[in-house]
């Protein structure tokens, strides 16, 4: 079965400048997340995809492959992960060979391998289409999550019968960005990436942060210090 990495980081990040490049752990964040593609029993190949050369040094640093450069329209604050994504795997899968594709953000450091092997795992075991990553919310659409509309607040889903604990609302959860798994047919083929047969694994909070801004990598930072 043929696995491979991609990790898409583009050079004009928006809320850090750098970002990509940021110091963790010894290493940088895109450092990070080639490492630990590269502990997975499961790959052997890793792919960067960016518009960037200073990126590319990087990737090509720590032994991931760089074999194109992504158009500068597929690299800015507005583009689509999913036509990043179609990019790669219409390079990548020309000889249709490719089963999985996992793509590793370099914005969730703290996953581990472990997170990635269960990903991969469920896809195979189940032959899903895709798998997405979700931790539990803090907050819920039918709880404490509002609207304004008319200039008053409203539930985001409001129901007939109101909820006045949080305990009693449905269990809601948030996508992270710590791996997804794909078929790169899929991917190709639906702007509706939930309408397949896909998967979820639950991930720890702790482990599913998100670097978008200079505070959440403060957090991420002091977290990666805690054993």
């Amino acid at each position: 079965m043929k696995i491979i990495a991609l990790i898409c980081a583009r050079g004009n990040s928006r809320g850090i400048k750098d970002k990509n490049l940021l110091k963790f752990k010894k290493t940088t964040l895109l450092g990070n997340a080639i490492k630990q593609a590269f502990q997975s029993r499961y790959i052997k190949q890793v792919i960067v995809s960016t518009d960037s050369k200073k990126i590319a040094k990087e990737a090509i640093k720590h032994k991931a492959k760089v074999p194109f450069l992504r158009p500068k329209k597929l690299a800015t604050s507005f583009s689509p992960e999913i036509d990043t994504w179609r990019h790669a795997v219409k390079f990548l899968n020309k000889k249709k060979d490719i089963d999985l594709i996992i793509s590793i953000p370099t914005t969730s450091p703290l996953r581990k391998v472990n997170d990635i092997n269960n990903c991969i795992k469920l896809a195979i075991k189940k032959k899903l289409d895709m798998v997405f990553t979700i931790t539990e919310s803090t907050k819920n659409p039918y709880f404490n999550i509002v609207r304004m509309r008319k200039n008053k607040i409203r539930l985001v889903c409001e129901q007939k019968n109101k909820v006045h604990r949080r305990q009693d609302a449905p269990r809601c959860y948030d996508l992270t960005t710590v791996c997804y798994v794909f078929k790169p047919n899929y991917i190709l083929k639906n702007n509706n990436l939930m309408k397949g047969k896909t998967g979820v694994i639950n991930v720890p909070k702790i482990r599913s942060i998100d670097i978008d801004d200079k505070t959440d990598y403060k957090i991420a930072q002091l977290l990666s210090k805690i054993k």
